[in-house]
């Protein structure tokens, strides 16, 4: 059987240790060396970030995300074997974990390490389909007679390079498409390599639940269950025609999922959709000071991201939950796309007052859609709005002064609130 160490990247035949080395990260499977399409998920991206740029945090619990009133944005796994879990309410998880360090999101640097981390994968092939920052797709189909060495060894020396030059680590998924390649990348982590080879595929499949499906959360998972779908054993009793019947263009996806199939391409085109952040309240609220501080804090953390990745967006959203939980969404577009925080606020909290007193809320986001590059972005300012452009210049000082001497240089009053 093929096998691989992962510390000195010799291949050799069966064996749980490297015979060069002795090193027991060893990855051995019957398809080791002709799989080729691979998901690479960085561990705990962000706070992997904060502990490579500060040592002294190396053995500390570390969360990433707002104050008592935020979610988490990322742990590090010290605070995850608590049970912080992104997306958590921050007040939940520093009951878990009391003794976290609590870092504001630096996109700039996660932006950076991400750059170095994509211009690695190229050198392996052009076939990149970023999924955010901190992972992405990619088809090695045909490399070997380039690198000299199987897709296996090139991503293994691929995370060896990630740790020794950027600093962080990563998990790797390999298999024959990319369902089972972002499966795969979440069996090992951190710093893990895992394979799921064709002759495999139904056996491994057999009994589990449907969350593993990428794109079925709790609502999807809930309308499955409606019908008795619970695992994929219960998706191969359905006939195609009953699925799409049933659940539309996502049956037949449904349908080839449960069969191990996935005939997506690896697209290195495929652009970014939206950008987009929102928080769940510790209490529901109404009070319009809290929600509006909320408002501006979301729109700069939207509007940072747009320009840490050179985007604009020419959609602005908000969206509310309320108590007993239905949602609010409401969209306007903009003449021209923007990447400013004042703006994003500005037309968010216009959307908020056209509402009227819907409120309590458990949960408000804003975000961006319509998508592209920066620099068509607020080019002719609001032409009913004269402060703009003089907003605008502010703005771009305040991002260079928070650039050089962080992100707390430079505090707006409403983000207090």
């Amino acid at each position: 059987m093929p096998a691989l160490c992962r510390d000195c990247l010799t291949d050799f035949e069966r064996g749980n240790r490297c015979p060069s080395c002795r090193s027991a990260r060893v990855i051995s499977h019957p398809e080791l060396m002709t799989l080729s399409i691979a998901h690479m998920d960085c561990d705990a991206f962000y706070a992997s970030v904060e502990k490579r740029d500060n040592p002294t945090l190396a053995d500390k619990p570390v969360i990433i995300g707002g104050g008592r009133r935020g979610v988490v944005s990322t742990a590090c796994y010290v605070a995850r074997i608590k049970g912080v879990r992104s997306a958590m309410p921050m007040f939940q998880a520093l009951k878990l974990c009391p003794d976290a360090v609590v870092i504001k999101p630096r996109m700039s640097a996660y932006v950076d390490a991400s750059k170095a981390v994509k211009a690695m994968m190229l050198e392996l092939t052009p076939a990149i389909e970023p999924l955010s920052l901190d992972e992405a797709f990619m088809d090695l189909r045909g490399t070997q007679r380039l690198h000299g060495a199987p897709p296996a060894v090139m991503l293994a020396r691929l995370i060896k390079r990630m740790r020794s030059e950027v600093g962080i680590t990563g998990s790797i998924g390999l298999s024959h498409n990319k369902f089972l390649a972002k499966v795969a990348s979440d069996l090992d982590k951190p710093h893990g390599f895992s394979v799921i080879g064709q002759a495999e595929t139904h056996e491994f499949l057999a009994g589990k639940t449907v969350r593993m499906i990428w794109g079925v959360g709790p609502a999807a998972q809930a309308s499955l269950e409606k019908v008795g779908i619970r695992s994929f054993d219960d998706l191969l009793r359905w006939d195609k025609a009953d699925l799409v019947a049933r659940f539309g263009g996502t049956g037949e996806r449904l349908f080839h999922i449960a069969r191990g199939e996935d005939f997506r391409q690896v697209s290195a085109h495929a652009p970014m959709k939206s950008i987009s952040k929102e928080t769940t309240f510790n209490t529901d609220t109404s009070d319009l000071d809290i929600l509006d501080g909320h408002i501006w804090r979301l729109s700069e953390q939207v509007a940072d991201r747009a320009k840490a990745k050179e985007l604009a967006g020419r959609v602005v959203t908000l969206k509310l939950k309320r108590a007993n939980f239905t949602q609010i969404t409401r969209r306007i577009s903009l003449r021209e796309p923007t990447q400013m925080t004042d703006r994003v606020y500005r037309e968010a909290r216009a959307l908020f007052d056209a509402l009227g007193d819907q409120g309590p809320y458990r949960l408000i986001g804003t975000g961006l859609s319509e998508l592209s590059k920066a620099d068509v972005a607020d080019l002719s300012g609001d032409l009913l709005d004269p402060d703009a452009e003089r907003r605008s210049k502010t703005e771009r000082a305040t991002d260079k002064i928070r650039a050089r001497f962080g992100s707390d240089a430079i505090v707006k009053g409403r983000s207090l609130r």
